[in-house]
């Protein structure tokens, strides 16, 4: 960025460039646009959600994003941090929410199977509608969980599914119908990976194979798949 000043004197112009560097090791300041900052960071959430997930950690443009949230990198700087900062909170956000619909399911005033039912019908249906959740996800596990294990936010929101499922099982297991070995940790993936699968190889796997697994047909078919199988494997069937 270059900008002109007068000197002291008035007599000469003074020509000076100031890097993009050197502006964000300034401290940041408070962004001008005070009137709604917590509808500001929202936003800024919402489109770097879309970045991140677009391009990645190190794809994703900081300058993209404060543009199509008609703010600045400054004020993104200053509610965040850094790049990696907001790459944290978009993770926390994402995880977040969908640990609070499961929260929300209330699976516990539920039979065993009709849980586990509602579970997977909600778990496929959700990734199927929010695809930039699974491309988060595979984009830190090509970090190798690096920010999310980071993230005490996120160890303590996965913990409630699990719980969750566990007194799913443990239901089942004492009304006689679910298997004594069953795990919940096990049952999160075999749930998950599914749902998750679908969605971020379904590209690849439509090239492959000529399928479009995004036609409503497969949705219903795969709920009914995945549940089957899942529930003959919790049966012991």
């Amino acid at each position: 960025m270059r900008f002109r000043s007068i000197d002291s004197g008035g007599s000469r112009e003074v020509e000076t460039m100031l890097t993009e560097d050197t502006m964000l090791k300034e401290k940041p300041r408070a962004p001008s646009r005070r009137n709604d900052p917590e509808r500001t960071k929202k936003d800024i959430l919402a489109v770097a959600t879309k970045e991140f997930a677009d391009h990645g950690l190190t794809g994703a443009r900081v300058d993209a994003i404060a543009a199509r949230t008609r703010t600045t990198k400054r004020a993104i700087y200053y509610y965040f941090g850094s790049k990696e900062g907001l790459y944290v909170a978009v993770l926390e956000k994402a995880y977040g929410d969908i640990r609070r619909v499961e929260a929300d399911m209330h699976l516990e005033d539920l039979e065993p199977e009709a849980a586990i039912r509602k579970l997977i019908d909600f778990t496929i249906t959700y990734h199927e509608e929010n695809p930039d959740f699974s491309r988060l996800v595979s984009i830190e596990n090509i970090h190798r969980a690096e920010y999310l294990s980071a993230s005490e936010s996120i160890q303590n929101l996965n913990v409630a599914i699990i719980k969750i499922i566990g007194d799913i099982v443990k239901r089942g297991r004492e009304q006689g119908i679910f298997r004594q070995d069953a795990d919940p940790v096990d049952l999160h993936m075999l749930i998950s990976s599914f749902c998750f699968f679908r969605v971020s190889n379904r590209y690849t796997f439509g090239a492959i194979f000529q399928q479009d697994f995004s036609e409503p047909e497969y949705l219903e078919k795969h709920k009914r798949m995945i549940g089957d199988a899942v529930l003959s494997w919790l049966k012991g069937c």
